[in-house]
């Protein structure tokens, strides 16, 4: 962990670790036996000398300080922490059990962890689908300095040492990186990869359906896993991006849309109906589609009427003249739009309104949709964000975060992590910077100078079902990155990554978990092997935990969105210091 000064900035609480020899009837040998049998130390409260509240107990000779908010995380985490004595009030350090940390390692810019919750709640809240989101992100990366490219351009006279980039994909992957003041073609590259798609449920091609008692609903397909049985009985809206047609220039734009309101929902079957209404496997094409309005069109007045014959919004043969005419309107009203024959087409999804909030008796965690898994790009884009503003200009690397599309799917379309994205982008990058073209003998030395890091969410230990978890690989909300390991390929994680990783760590005083899955279980991919294996580059994976992994609500500590930007920003910071230890 990163040195501290003894005195502690105003307004924040600090527990003080310190020896108290007063306190009565505790010989030194009492204490000590009571600690061995309690497994944590005797404490007592009173104010250290610093102002702060402490808690007392004999483990060592002089007053240290924990950066904790509550007894209850110094509890939790007391057997992890141990006192580093004859130490000066000026320079007081913390060190984990285990860590492998130096003397001369530097400290990095400390991350103020709490204060990235708020802004990971509003992120996932306004951007409910992934064009959002990617959209979001572009305009943060903007607004702090990041220059917008084109894949259409050439990049040769474009590309600056010391700059700050990005670009999209299909509007629903983006990369960004920063170009090091000293770097050289050949050069190696810190990458985080990760996806920012999400499970979810899309309007098929034609979702118009004829009413059913009544009822107006629409045609759906999940996405991935969607359409499980967390979908039942939530508040649906809709959003996506439509492509409009100007009726001047005859140039096509896309814009994004949402309403503000829950358009749909898929009710279940009262438990009264008996053995009806048990569907634990629902069948998705019958028994899981959204009701999103009511209509009398299938009443015994309307059957009557054989000439009747629908409106066609846009006239004959236009695409909107095959989507339900209210959800025609109701986009159009939300976009402005009178001509609803400049709506070329569109692609519009579902997602759960309910907003990501904190929770928790003492608000420690955050209950939001759609966290698989923008949790891991949101704190990967806030990292490199912060690494590039507080970080040495003379760096001679890249810094690269990746955020993909469709890795819920299998990553092979052309904006997922299977296709030419990363490897172009790199390449791109060192032929921009190359006195000639940059061959396969350049980037073959590129790959192998950088690191990836292929950033996933990973499973939470949930109390409930603690058989289903194996022993010591239970990742807890609110430490940190979990390292994922698999035997058979499914990760890219090994010996030599981890240990990268570790040192990572070590440097920016981050934590590190461990998580794999029992062999009785099925383990799930990411985007790591197929990166890494296409460049031949180092990697690892590493997320951050949650629950509720497919749920369309899942929990994270509140704490994790800063916990991923540490780590994070701690690679971009320390990349080249730690791979020359691996050389």
């Amino acid at each position: 962990m990163t040195r501290r000064p003894h005195r502690n900035p105003p307004n924040k609480t600090i527990f003080c670790y310190a020896r108290n020899d007063s306190e009565p009837n505790m010989t030194p040998k009492n204490r000590v036996q009571a600690q061995s049998e309690l497994k944590r130390p005797i404490f007592s409260s009173g104010t250290c000398e610093c102002g702060e509240r402490y808690l007392t107990g004999i483990a060592g000779d002089e007053d240290k300080c924990l950066p904790r908010s509550c007894l209850e995380c110094i509890d939790r985490d007391i057997e992890q922490i141990r006192l580093a004595c004859n130490m000066n009030d000026q320079e007081q350090d913390l060190h984990s059990l285990g860590s492998s940390s130096s003397s001369h390692d530097k400290p990095a810019d400390k991350v103020d962890i709490k204060a990235y919750a708020q802004p990971f709640i509003t992120f996932i809240t306004e951007n409910p689908t992934v064009f959002h989101a990617v959209s979001a992100v572009g305009k943060r990366l903007e607004s702090q300095g990041f220059k917008k490219l084109s894949e259409r351009d050439s990049w040769t006279k474009k590309l600056s040492r010391g700059g700050k980039y990005f670009f999209e994909r299909n509007g629903s992957s983006v990369i960004a990186f920063a170009v090091g003041k000293n770097y050289d073609s050949g050069n190696g590259a810190s990458v985080i990869a990760s996806h920012i798609d999400a499970l979810t449920t899309r309007l098929k091609p034609i979702p118009t359906l004829s009413a059913k008692a009544g009822y107006v609903q629409l045609g759906v397909a999940p996405y991935a896993g969607a359409l499980n049985n967390t979908w039942w009985d939530r508040d649906l809206g809709i959003g996506g991006r439509v492509l409009v047609k100007d009726s001047k220039s005859g140039k096509m734009e896309t814009k994004l849309v949402k309403l503000g309101w829950p358009i749909a929902r898929i009710p279940t079957l009262a438990p009264h109906f008996g053995a009806a209404a048990n569907v634990s496997n629902p069948n998705k094409e019958t028994e899981m589609v959204p009701i999103i309005g009511l209509d009398s069109a299938d009443s015994d007045e309307e059957k009557s009427d054989k000439d009747r014959k629908p409106s066609l919004l846009g006239g004959a043969g236009t695409f909107t003249a095959t989507q339900p005419k209210r959800l025609v309107k109701a986009i159009a009203g939300e976009m402005n739009i009178q001509d609803y024959s400049t709506i070329v087409n569109w692609e519009l999804e579902l997602f759960d309104t309910q907003p990501a909030q904190l929770g928790g008796i003492e608000k420690e965690f955050i209950f939001a949709g759609r966290v698989d898994d923008k949790l891991c790009s949101f704190a990967a884009i806030e990292a490199l964000i912060a690494s590039t503003e507080s970080s040495d200009s003379d760096s001679s690397s890249i810094k690269l975060v990746g955020c993909f599309d469709d890795e819920e799917i299998g990553s092979l379309l052309r904006q997922g992590a299977h296709s030419n994205l990363l490897p172009g982008t790199l390449e791109r990058i060192c032929e921009a910077f190359s006195e000639k073209s940059c061959g396969a003998n350049m980037t073959s030395q590129m790959y192998a100078n950088s690191f990836l890091i292929s950033a996933d969410v990973s499973h939470a230990v949930n109390p409930n079902f603690m058989h289903a978890y194996l022993e010591n690989h239970s990742p807890r909300l609110n430490v940190g990155i979990a390292i994922q390991a698999d035997p058979n390929g499914h990760t890219t994680t090994d010996s030599v990554s981890t240990a990268f990783l570790q040192r990572v760590a070590d440097k920016c005083g981050a934590k590190l978990q461990v998580f794999q899955i029992r062999n009785d279980s099925r383990s799930g991919g990411t985007v790591g092997p197929m990166l890494s294996s296409a460049m031949g580059m180092r990697a690892i994976d590493a997320g951050l935990p949650q629950l509720s992994m497919h749920s369309i609500r899942a929990t994270i500590g509140s704490l994790d969105p800063g916990l991923g930007v540490q780590l994070f920003k701690g690679f971009f910071d320390n990349f080249e210091e730690v791979d020359a230890e691996f050389r």
